[in-house]
Parts: C-alpha cells; structure tokens; sequence
C-alpha cells in the first residue's frame, strides 16, 4: 500500500520515502507551537475529505483494511518471511533521477536506528482539540508497541523529537516547507517539493534521513498525515508511516499478512509485520548489509521465530 524511494542528498543526508496509495537530519529541538485559529477549508480541502471517506467506505465493504492481523487464514512460512523481509527491507522502490523520483526496483542497504527513537506530533490549525488527544493517544500506544517489539527504545515527546508526524490538510500541506526545514535542516528541496505538491492519490508519506557520508543509520525522520482521513485510513498511515521509517522502506505484492503490500487488504500492523521489524532490529544484523550478506543471518532469525526450518 505504499510507494516508496531512496537517495543521497550530497551533503546533507540519506533519505527513504515511502507514501501510500489507494489502487483505482540531525536532532533538532523545534520551537514550541502555537495554537493558531483554524481557517474555513478550501473546497479542496473538503473535496479530499468526501473523497477518503468514500475510499475509506468502499474499501472497508470489499473486505479490505482489515485490522485482523490475519492470522487465521494468511499462515506465514520460514521462506515467506525471509523472502518478505529481504523484499522490503532491502530493497528500493523510487530512485531519484534527474531531480525526479522514478520508480525503480534497486537493492539497497539496510538502514535502521541506533540513537532512541523520540516522536513528536505537530498539529496544523486544521486539526481541533479532541483530534489531537486522539491522535496523541495512538501514536503513544504504538510507540509502546513498536518499542517492545523492536527491543529498541522508541517513545513519544512533547518537544525534542527526531521522528516528527505532522498532521495536516490540503492547504497546510502546500506551506510546510518552512516547518520541515526547521524540523529537518539541510533538507533538500526535491523533499519539500514532493511534500508540498503531494496529490490526492498519495495518502501519507515518510522521510528518513541519514547522516551523509556515514553508516545507513537514521537520525531524523517525517510523516505527512491528512487530516481529511477518516479514522481507520489516519491509523493505517501511521502504523505504516512510523513502521516504514524504522527502516522498511519498500513494498511486496507477496507480503501476506501485511501492512506492506499494494493491495490494501490490512489497515494496521499484522503479526507478520511484527517478525519484519524484530529481524530489523536483530543485533546479528548490522546497518550497511546487502541482501547477499544478510540472507543467511535473515533465515536463522526467520526460523528462531518461527519455532523451526519449515
């Protein structure tokens, strides 16, 4: 359910893009926020929300979004995850070439954090009192999750973040430029272009950034969340978003159950997903491994959580 891009900005950093699709930078302590009153929204601002809830409705009456986790029918064998992890963590979606990002299937290294993982949600105007607490909430609870899945620490701050998830509309979107170059610096501008001018077919996104010129280790990452989505597609986008910007970058048309697929089928992160990211995190994996390096170590994890080599 994702389209997702890497490549170096010389000079400043590394970064890995993932954003998702229906089918038809060094620490930095923000400035605190102030709480500015929400203009009217643009008719387009309101068109894209009559249009998520009629995705979000649609895809939910096909048996879609499923938050299940799949278990039940979608059983997962050694050679699938293995195949699954190597696919998505090690691979590349885009590439940018030209100043554009091109879609391009490109293995890669693997990338991943090693300082805590600390994130921080900024709100635009948009976004009322009771959206954010609720907001708040879900990125706590999975934080939580995800640290104790990961084994890494990972935590949401009210300032100092490194991983920042902003929620906002159309008209917000096409200005946010200036919060992610203070969040972010040094950001390149292809980065605040794609974010500023994402359409309407593209959902959410993520931004992970790596020094240039060092390991493949993130230091600062940052979601683009709608504020139009009804509620089921926002938790999606940010059980992915945060999930890809740990370090799984890239889709699989064979990943099942998974929030990394093309195809919709789950809303939230599946217990396959869960083996994906504790395999990330595995300290017998090192950031900078290729695909040939790593598939030996990728297969023992596989078959340890597994309980066996089938």
């Amino acid at each position: 359910m994702a389209l997702r891009w890497s490549y170096l900005i010389p000079g400043a950093v590394a970064l890995a893009l993932s954003a998702c699709v229906p089918t038809t930078a060094p620490q930095v302590s923000p400035r605190p926020e102030t709480r500015a009153e929400a203009p009217a929204p643009s008719a387009e601002s309101e068109a894209f929300a009559r249009y998520y809830r009629g995705v979000e409705a649609r895809l939910v009456s096909q048996g879609q979004l499923r938050t299940d986790g799949g278990q039940t029918d979608a059983p997962v064998s050694v050679a699938t995850l293995a195949a699954n992890f190597e696919r998505i963590a090690l691979y590349d979606e885009y590439a940018l070439i030209g100043g554009r990002f091109v879609q391009q299937q490109t293995a890669a290294r693997l990338r991943r954090w090693e300082q805590p993982v600390r994130i921080q949600a900024h709100f635009g105007a948009s976004v009322g009192a009771t959206q954010q607490a609720e907001d708040r909430s879900v990125l706590s609870t999975y934080a939580t999750r995800l640290g104790r899945v990961t084994g890494h620490p990972i935590s949401t701050v009210r300032s100092n973040g490194n991983f920042h998830v902003l929620y906002l509309n159309r008209d917000e979107q096409r200005s946010a430029g200036e919060m992610v170059r203070r969040l972010i610096p040094g950001v390149g501008p292809e980065v605040i272009t794609e974010i500023e001018a994402l359409p309407r077919s593209t959902f959410c996104a993520v931004y992970a950034f790596s020094e240039t010129g060092g390991r493949p280790v993130y230091v600062a990452a940052v979601a683009i969340i709608r504020d139009e989505h009804p509620s089921l597609i926002r938790r999606s986008c940010v059980h992915e978003e945060v999930a890809q910007g740990l370090g799984l970058p890239n889709d699989s048309p064979a990943a099942r159950p998974s929030i990394f697929n093309d195809d919709e089928e789950f809303a939230l992160l599946t217990p396959h997903d869960e083996m994906l990211l504790r395999i990330l995190y595995d300290r017998r994996l090192q950031p900078g491994v290729r695909p040939s390096e790593a598939r030996v170590t990728v297969r023992a994890i596989a078959e340890e959580l597994l309980g066996g080599p089938a």
